[in-house]
């Protein structure tokens, strides 16, 4: 049985967890993954097997019981947002060095505060996917960039290094000054794409393409932008869109931009879909209310009106209740 204090733990092994726990064993670190049911007995038996990018089975020690598990320098939540609150109190008691998610949405970072206090806590975002198959093999699809950095502003020196041993093993991480607007960029990107996803069903480079959806994809992102700047949050291009520079066009240029990367998601990763269909397809809950539903009450909270983000997010939430 696994025991001990490690150099990383991932709570989750579902796509990205996988993908980052496989890396980071593989080059020699010490990691054990926090999982529990059907997918910790398979990791137990047959290790982490991702395929795609690249061909690799690694070993790695699973603990399936929070009392077990004494601690580790770096926990990374990889996890669904669901039930995030309930998950880390099972593990309250474990010594963290420093902790962050790479969950989608905005309430995370508050939930690793409440547990482990705001000092321990950095800022992260994934623009890197996977998918979990059904043999219980990981495919890793894209490797752009896992981003890191204080939530008070600058890299600071333990991202910096957390950042270069992951980049290290093998999964492209750097470490930045601006996480804050990085990860607000990020849901604002991925807050019109799951939506879109899970109303088309489709490869993500077909809506992407359309310029029908492009427009409503745009409208989104510019609803999310206004409720960053609420927060005094300003956007940025790095990951995974441009939403910078698509909030602040013209509607004929951003639709014309969003278009054009549709078709290099064609070219480039034409099996990409978004997690939240894959969650949808294979019957599992949707994270609606922690990502959608959580911006939907913020702009309400504030005052502020956003009327296709009120109309879309019980629309998606509808969508994730019918049986599939």
């Amino acid at each position: 049985m696994a025991s001990g204090h490690f150099e990383f733990a991932i709570l989750g092994a579902g796509a990205i967890g996988s993908i980052l726990g496989a890396h980071l064993a593989r080059s020699g670190r010490s990691v054990v993954m926090l999982a529990r049911g059907q997918r910790a007995q398979d990791i137990k038996r047959l290790g982490l097997r991702i395929r795609g990018l690249v061909d690799l089975t690694q070993p790695v020690p699973v603990l399936t019981e929070p009392l077990e598990f004494a601690g580790a320098d770096v926990l990374i939540v990889a996890t669904k947002a669901l039930g995030t609150r309930e998950a880390l109190a099972r593990f309250r008691h474990a010594r963290i060095g420093v902790a962050f998610s790479v969950q989608n949405g905005l309430v995370k970072n508050d939930y690793l505060a409440d547990t482990w206090g705001g000092e321990r806590v950095l800022g992260a975002i994934a623009d890197t996917s996977g998918e979990l198959l059904s043999t219980g093999e990981t495919l890793f699809t894209r490797n752009e960039e896992l981003c890191i950095g204080e939530r008070s502003g600058g890299p600071g020196e333990r991202a910096r290094h957390i950042a270069a041993v992951i980049d290290e093993s093998g999964v492209r991480t750097s470490a930045v000054a601006d996480i804050q607007s990085l990860e607000w960029s990020k849901f604002a990107a991925w807050a019109a794409l799951m939506v879109l996803s899970v109303a088309t069903r489709a490869a993500t480079w077909k809506y992407l393409v359309d310029p029908d959806l492009a427009s409503v994809l745009l409208r989104l992102m510019r609803e999310m932008a206004a409720l960053a700047a609420a927060h005094g949050i300003s956007l940025s291009d790095r990951a995974p869109l441009p939403v910078s520079t698509l909030v602040g066009g013209s509607d004929a240029e951003g639709v014309a931009l969003i278009q054009a990367l549709g078709h290099r998601f064609k070219s480039n990763v034409p099996e990409h879909r978004m997690s939240t269909l894959q969650d949808l397809d294979a019957g599992r809950p949707l994270e609606i209310e922690e990502t959608l539903g959580y911006a939907a009450r913020d702009a309400e909270r504030m005052n502020l009106s956003l009327p296709l983000l009120q109309s879309l997010y019980p629309l998606a939430a509808g969508i994730g209740r019918i049986p599939s």
